[in-house]
Parts: C-alpha cells; structure tokens; sequence
C-alpha cells in the first residue's frame, strides 16, 4: 500500500509542530512529533535522575519509551505530559542528548513505525534527511531568532510558565548551534526540500503553503 509522508522539520519555535499537527488533522492523516520523543526521553532521564553522561542508559531509555500521541495530548505510559515536557528545562536537555548517536539510534525505530496508512506528517529535525528520505513532500519551516523567541515567550506565558525572553533568544541560538554542529543528523534542509521562512506568516497561512504543496505533489506523480 502507498502510504505518503510529509516531513516539516526546522529550529525550535518556527511552527512547525503546530503546522504539521494541523495538517495532518486536515489530510485524516497520522501525526509524529518527534522532538517529543527526545522530551520524553529527557524527561525520564532527569526524573530517574540518570547520569546525564551515560549515554548507553540513555540510549536503553530511549529505545523502550511507552509513549503515545493522542490529538494535541502525548502520553508518558498513562501520565498526560503535554504540558511538562514543554518546559525549557527539558528542551535544553533534549537538545543535549539528541546528539548523542545511540539515543538517536534507539529512536529510530521507534520514529518510523509511525509510518501507517492512510498518510504521516513527521516534524522534527532529521525527518526528511535521515527519517524519511522518501518523503513525498519535504518542507523545512525556519525563521528569524527574534520571532522564533517572542513566539515561544508568548506560548510559555499563555500556559503560565514565566518566562524572560532575552534569555529565550539565547537559548534558541545556542540549541540553533548544537543542532546543526553536531556530528549525526545536524539540523539542515534536506537536498530536496522546500524551505518556508515563517517570519511573515501566521499558522494558518503556513499550513495552507503546505496543503497546496502537497496537493500539487499529488498531481504531478498522478
């Protein structure tokens, strides 16, 4: 069965689980928010208080993640923690291990078992250059560091977490940094991907881009 995929990856906060969400919903397809897998991982890490340098526990923790995604809501085993995994604490610590070669190892897997009729949308980092290569339309999703801040300032403070965001901006760029200088699955556009510069676009106007994207995709191999 032809099963297609979308991948939607960028840095942090350019809206890109939110899009990729969306459409998937849109196209009655699955959905795979694969940064949550490293936040989960890194929030069993710091919770069973894990030598943060031993990587090959990591990695078994990793590998054996009882995680599941149900709407806008994702599952460590029965406990909901949509909104504890979302903490800067724990995405500074994702970005660590996640670029550590054996986490990524053991995750793989588990990212592309996703894979299931009638469709995907993956977002992430590495979807569409180490994930799904294959991918039937790849979009790489970026925007400048000041708006990819003030976006997640005004995200935290909507759920109540306080937050500065001069301290944000920092932290975008140096993740933006270990992210694409770490040696496997840096974080770059794939060869074939078209890339969204969401600086100047709402949510809603990034995902009708993608739907037309796909919609011509579709057409062209029709």
């Amino acid at each position: 069965m032809n099963i297609s995929i979308i991948t939607i990856d960028g840095p942090t906060a350019s809206g890109k689980g939110t899009v990729a969400r969306i459409v998937a919903e849109k196209l009655h397809f699955h959905y795979l928010d694969s940064g949550a897998l490293y936040r989960l991982t890194a929030l069993s890490v710091i919770r069973s208080g894990i030598n943060p340098d031993d990587t090959g526990q990591i990695a078994e923790m990793a590998r054996n993640l009882p995680c599941r995604f149900e709407k806008e809501h994702i599952f460590l085993g029965d406990e909901d923690v949509t909104d504890a995994i979302r903490s800067e604490t724990i995405g500074n610590m994702a970005s660590k291990i996640a670029a550590i070669p054996a986490v990524r190892q053991a995750l793989t897997d588990l990212q592309t078992g996703f894979r299931k009729a009638p469709g995907l949308v993956a977002d992430g980092r590495d979807m569409g250059t180490v994930i799904f290569p294959e991918a039937d339309l790849k979009i790489f999703l970026t925007a400048s560091v000041d708006i990819r801040a003030e976006r997640r300032y005004k995200q935290l403070l909507e759920k109540g977490i306080p937050a500065n965001i001069d301290n944000l901006r920092n932290d975008l760029i140096e993740r933006d940094k270990r992210d694409t200088q770490r040696q496997t699955a840096p974080l770059v556009a794939a060869p074939d991907a078209i890339t969204l510069d969401t600086s100047t676009l709402n949510i809603q106007e990034t995902v009708e881009r993608v739907l037309d994207l796909f919609a011509r995709t579709i057409r062209s191999r029709s």
